[in-house]
């Protein structure tokens, strides 16, 4: 009981109680299945619908007040499931992550993520509807496989400074496996992605994981299923992203939420925020209190 008590004392000092801020407020967003913090917008967080919309993105604000609606140039939507935000061809520019990666019935020869500049916004784009979309650049299609058979997949993660790619396949009661598909990420031929490991986190779902974000620092990952939510730390000594899948998961509490599927970090890396399906969903945060890395 002792060592229980103490290990909720700790917890409770690294992670603060999950807080509800805002619902979204656009009816539009019914199955909020991805999540990214802007770049390029302070304050201004993107969101997808699951399979059954079309190639649209949402931008809303902590209030939960519609920003925008953008449909992706030259895309297509047949189950987008998570999304990112990273580096890209242009130095200095932001880009959105789109990751048609879903697979249920783990048929997909490929799977496809789209990659466009992160629109800039205006006064003028809080007009903008799903019926009445604004349109962004023209998106590039980064076709990639796996080296080892077919897998469905809801996380998608692209790293803050290497650009570096990364999948981890949704499975239950098992492990996780993680793929890497290092930058630069060339549309056009199909990329084969790399194993690097695996990841198990401590829920009874096993790696049934839904969402997932890398830090703006690029030392932190978070991830995600419909019960909690996950983080693990890179080590002050290490300068190698992927040694972070060797290091030990800690699951902390996200409050209630109808089917959680999305997370990201907030700008300044200090939060965690997550959604989920439904309509007028919660935005819900949690805020971090431990250092940068560890």
């Amino acid at each position: 009981m002792y060592i229980l008590a103490l290990l909720f004392f700790f917890l409770f000092q690294l992670y603060g109680t999950p807080v509800k801020i805002a619902d979204l407020k656009n009816s539009a967003i019914d199955e909020s299945s991805g999540l990214a913090a802007s770049r390029s917008n302070p304050g201004i967080y993107w969101t997808h619908n699951d399979s059954g919309d079309g190639p649209l993105v949402y931008a809303f604000d902590a209030t939960g007040g519609s920003r925008g609606v953008f449909r992706l140039a030259g895309a297509q939507a047949r189950d987008w499931e998570d999304m990112a935000i990273g580096p890209g061809p242009q130095r200095g520019q932001s880009y959105l992550y789109l990751g048609d990666v879903g697979d249920n019935d783990k048929a997909r020869s490929e799977i496809t993520v789209y990659r466009v500049p992160e629109p800039k916004l205006t006064a003028a784009d809080k007009t903008s509807t799903k019926s009445n979309p604004r349109t962004t650049s023209p998106a590039e299609a980064i076709r990639l496989r796996y080296p080892d058979g077919k897998f469905d997949a809801e996380t998608l993660l692209v790293h803050p400074t290497t650009g570096n790619l990364y999948i981890v396949t949704k499975v239950m009661l098992k492990n996780a496996v993680v793929y890497e598909a290092p930058a630069p990420l060339v549309p056009g031929p199909t990329i084969t992605m790399k194993r690097i490991g695996e990841i198990r986190v401590p829920s009874i779902v096993g790696g049934a994981l839904t969402g997932g974000s890398i830090s703006p620092d690029g030392r932190r990952l978070a991830l995600c299923d419909y019960l909690q939510a996950y983080e693990v730390v890179l080590p002050a000594s290490s300068r190698n992203f992927n040694d972070v899948w060797k290091q030990t998961v800690t699951a902390f509490n996200v409050g209630k939420r109808q089917q959680g599927e999305s997370i990201t970090y907030r700008s300044d890396g200090k939060a965690l925020l997550l959604t989920s399906e439904g309509k007028n969903p919660p935005l819900i945060q949690v805020e971090l209190r431990r250092a940068k890395s560890q």
